[in-house]
């Protein structure tokens, strides 16, 4: 790859990291695994980045290889509980956060992958029903109704202070 294009993807990598690491980060509640992703993410890229017809749309392409990789983790992590429990063994507990985690944080994890999702791009990224829709790959129908049923789970399970 010529110097030039190295540049560029060191641009654009310094540009959008960040953000797709925070966005990584509330789809995986995992630090170190929102960084793999997003080096992942990037990598993917990188091999497409002559092909991309629309630079200014990298941000968006970026968004939507992080979400499909998270995505694609939480199936593999399904796949090996589920040889786990068949297979009779126990998994290692998950350690515990030292610095504790907000109420808030604790059910947003305890939402399905795709609900966390649909809620993440619509409040955190701040993506329409449309633009959610074409990230996660379904109907505006599906984002109204993964972000209603998250919402109102996220509900049932805050108490409300007051």
């Amino acid at each position: 790859m010529p110097g030039a294009e190295r540049g560029r993807m060191a641009e654009l990598y310094e540009a959008h990291a960040p953000d797709a690491a925070r966005l990584a980060y509330l789809l995986t509640g995992d630090r170190a695994l929102a960084e793999d992703l997003v080096h992942e993410a990037f990598v993917r890229l990188f091999g497409r980045f002559r092909d991309l017809r629309h630079p200014d749309a990298f941000r968006a392409y970026l968004r939507t290889t992080v979400v499909n990789l998270a995505r694609s983790h939480f199936r593999r992590r399904k796949v090996e509980r589920t040889y786990v429990e068949r297979e009779g063994r126990a998994p290692e507990p998950v350690p515990a956060d030292p610095g504790g985690r907000h109420e808030m944080w604790e059910a947003l994890q305890r939402l399905q992958p795709r609900q966390r999702a649909a809620i993440v791009l619509r409040y955190y990224e701040d993506l329409t029903e449309a633009q959610t829709a074409e990230v996660l790959g379904c109907a505006v129908g599906t984002v109204k109704s993964l972000v209603s049923r998250g919402l109102d789970r996220l509900r049932a399970e805050i108490p409300r202070g007051g």
